[in-house]
């Protein structure tokens, strides 16, 4: 069974590669473009794995269970985990996809990821993991738990917030529809893989669906979870360095499967291209990607494993670790896009300003201190004829 992991996996990275679904631009474009296009798609993947997984649960095939929330450990890894996003420029699932695609920062951003993630699991921050986690530790699991309702009532309430959200989606972009009837598309199922641009809720919902799909399978491989990234990239690094071939298991093949899928992907439909940036993206990358790791071990999960996965269990865990994701999103949203715009802009007004100026005529001077009537020249009065 550990073979799904692989094709799960597979799909999963030509989904995200063709549909262009990231976490990273979701959050951040509801700070710097004001737009939830992208975040009512991935509240919809939440909220059908939610539904998928009280399924499966009810009928017996998975029974997975809540973590109980580690407060500072919580907050502090998810911020420090929406900061490192921004840096990398792809969160976790993003980078895998991206570093198929031949993004050569993002090769860097995941080895970083990769390492730190296992050092702070497993290696020489483990003790500062543990300190962190061992600071305000609760015993509240489920959101719904915790009120004293069933678990139905909080899946419920989730599927209206989120109809509500696509409904909204929807309406808009029917609004921003053109007018004129467009020619005929052509059609085909390597069209639609390859060529045509998918629409952020279809690919929302089918990011929804895999990882419903994920649970069963993983569950019959021996691992009771169901997507994760950190821990199947720490993982993965243990394998490659020790050649402890016990840590490989369905996440493990679920990480690589990613990257493959992508690549076949971008190989598919002419995106593959071997792109090097500059040296200050990858130093960029390289921080974004220790910050990434060292904020998910922390946090108990990254974008996949607290913001998607834990949402959908209605973890408190899940649900503050997307809010303090979303923060730190924003935080190095601020300090790298937000802030540097606005100091351009108003360097361009004031240099436009200062041109204006330039150019005006100047207003004829007044002696200082003089009263002004003394300082306008008059002509002489011509002497009376003698």
């Amino acid at each position: 069974m550990l073979i799904t992991g692989l094709i799960i996996g597979a799909v999963l990275g030509l989904v995200l590669q063709r549909g262009r679904f990231c976490i990273t631009g979701a959050f951040r474009d509801l700070w710097v473009s004001h737009s939830s296009r992208w975040f009512t798609a991935f509240l919809l993947a939440i909220t059908i794995q939610a539904l998928g997984v009280s399924l499966l649960t009810f009928l017996g095939v998975i029974a997975p269970e809540a973590p109980k929330l580690s407060v500072i450990a919580t907050v502090l890894g998810s911020f420090l985990f929406g900061v490192g996003i921004v840096l990398a420029g792809g969160c976790a699932t993003g980078t895998y996809y991206r570093a198929g695609e031949g993004l050569v920062g993002s090769w860097f951003a995941l080895v970083a990821y990769a390492l730190f993630a296992a050092a702070a699991k497993t290696g020489f921050l483990s003790p500062a993991t543990a300190r962190v986690k061992g600071l305000w530790t609760t015993g509240m699991t489920t959101i719904p738990a915790t009120i004293g309702l069933p678990n139905w009532v909080g899946v419920a309430a989730l599927c209206i917030v989120s109809a509500f959200a696509v409904h909204r989606q929807i309406r808009r972009e029917s609004a921003r529809r053109p007018a004129v009837q467009l020619p005929a598309q052509r059609t085909g199922l390597n069209h639609l893989l390859f060529e045509y641009a998918w629409n952020p809720l279809a690919t929302g919902a089918i990011v929804g669906v895999i990882a419903i799909i994920a649970w069963p399978l993983s569950w019959a491989s021996g691992r009771p979870d169901g997507l994760g990234i950190t821990t199947p990239s720490a993982n993965l690094v243990s394998v490659l360095v020790t050649g402890d071939w016990s840590r490989l298991d369905w996440g493990v093949l679920l990480v690589v499967g990613i990257m493959l899928g992508s690549y076949a992907a971008a190989r598919a439909s002419g995106e593959f291209r071997v792109r090097v940036p500059s040296a200050l993206v990858i130093q960029r990358a390289i921080v974004g990607g220790a910050l990434m790791g060292v904020g998910a071990a922390w946090a108990g999960g990254c974008s996949i494993g607290n913001a998607l996965v834990q949402t959908s269990l209605l973890s408190w865990q899940g649900w503050i670790a997307l809010v303090f994701q979303i923060l730190g999103v924003g935080a190095a949203a601020w300090a790298t896009l937000i802030r540097p715009r606005e100091q351009r802009r108003r360097a361009r007004a004031a240099q436009a300003t200062a041109e204006t100026a330039e150019y005006e005529p100047a207003a004829p001077s007044v002696s200082e201190g003089a009263a002004p009537e003394m300082a306008v020249q008059h002509a002489p009065t011509p002497s009376p004829a003698r």
